[in-house]
């Protein structure tokens, strides 16, 4: 199968910017010239007459019984609502949300281990801002830290890393939430740690990877995908390869997509082009930020510190292979492990449709809680608290 980069619909749009930086005559010069450079190129992925062709192209293109197409990346879904893509959809062409935010997907099982960590003797909780706010069966991190609990805010591993190097007292457990991008970065965490000999850094691992899920999602009985829009960030670590089997086993085309709205655009028209022909590829849409092979290195290091195992996601349930957990190697960094936190019976919001919502199976605004119990002030499920979570989205935008 060949992974191709661009099609007829916007061939001269989307073509390499020349090179100029032969002949400069000095080095901040020619970062200036870079940097014109790229901010027009990014400004071609917002011109509306760009969008405006690409619309008329997924219009003639589109199929005539109509189609279900799925984006699986959370910024795709908040790029989507907030240039109003889906409103200018041919008749028939649904855009459904799929499983990409990666806070979303985290079971109820997974935050009340958190919580219960939270609820240890000497541990703080390092963990990213959305966490704090997702409930679980009885509590949040956000309720927690107001009881007294030490949970803080971090905007990387290795912000939880240097917290650990500079209060050796306490235990510091990040909590480890995310798809192949941020992984590596944890593994880098991780590795930093066992060379400095560090004893009160751990993470609580819940990484997932983005393959297993499509395949349960396709297999899924109550919802029947026609392409699927894929992830950009995800795609720039693990590359095409990994979705080859959404058309060689399933005659599912995919469209690798950055998240501009020409990018998205585009991303839609190569879809309706391969429905129209009748084709079933994966192709890079988004050929600046994505190469067929991914990010090797990056893959090395998830591959050093994790190994693969099943893993829980909300609304799919048990995906085998879907997840990574920390390897025998590195189990000491492993806050599980370490702690065996007592972790309460695990119930789920009354009345959430998260689940379903993840599956594309229904649309945030078809859930009775939305804008009525449910709202980003007082969210139900973890959907309306991510800042790339599909009922979020809606509420804001629709």
């Amino acid at each position: 199968m060949s992974y191709q980069k661009r099609t007829d619909v916007s061939r001269e749009t989307f073509s390499a910017p020349e090179d100029r930086s032969a002949g400069t005559p000095c080095a901040h010069e020619s970062s200036a010239v870079d940097a014109a450079t790229m901010e027009a190129e990014l400004a071609a992925f917002k011109d509306p007459k760009l969008a405006r062709g690409l619309i008329d192209s997924i219009q003639k293109l589109a199929p005539a019984g109509g189609a279900t197409l799925m984006e699986v990346c959370g910024t795709h879904t908040v790029a989507i609502a907030r240039n109003g893509i889906r409103n200018l959809m041919p008749e028939g062409i649904r855009l459904a949300s799929g499983p990409g935010c990666p806070v979303c997907v985290t079971s109820n099982r997974d935050i009340d281990t958190v919580i219960a960590l939270a609820r240890t003797d000497n541990v703080t909780i390092a963990t990213f801002g959305d966490m704090t706010r997702v409930p679980g069966s009885t509590s949040s991190l956000l309720k927690e830290q107001a009881a007294g609990r030490s949970v803080q805010i971090v905007y990387s591993p290795l912000d939880a890393l240097a917290r650990a190097q500079q209060n050796p007292d306490r235990e510091i457990v990040f909590v480890g939430v995310g798809f192949e991008t941020t992984t590596p970065l944890v593994a880098m965490a991780i590795k930093r740690a066992a060379a400095a000999g560090l004893e009160n850094f751990t993470v609580f691992g819940a990484h997932k990877n983005m393959p297993g899920a499509l395949e349960a999602i396709i297999n899924d009985p109550k919802l029947k995908l026609d392409a699927l829009i894929l992830p950009g960030h995800v795609s720039t670590i693990i590359g095409a390869e990994p979705y080859r089997f959404l058309a060689e086993k399933y005659g599912i085309p995919g469209v690798i997509t950055g998240f501009e709205p020409v990018d998205v655009l585009q991303g839609i028209a190569m879809i309706m082009r391969q429905l129209h022909e009748g084709r079933a590829e994966i192709e890079i849409a988004y050929a600046r930020g994505v190469m067929p092979q991914g990010n090797p290195v990056a893959m090395a290091a998830i591959d050093e510190v994790f190994e693969t195992c099943t893993a829980l996601w909300r609304g799919l349930g048990e995906i085998p292979g879907s997840g990574y957990r920390i390897r025998e190697k590195f189990a000491q960094f492993d806050a599980v492990r370490r702690f065996q936190p007592n972790i309460e019976p695990t119930q789920d919001p009354k009345g959430c449709r998260c689940g379903d919502v993840l599956r594309g199976i229904m649309a945030p605004n078809e859930c009775p809680l939305f804008r009525r119990v449910c709202t980003p002030e007082n969210p139900v499920g973890p959907c309306m608290v991510s800042s790339e979570g599909s009922c979020a989205a809606y509420y804001r935008y629709y």
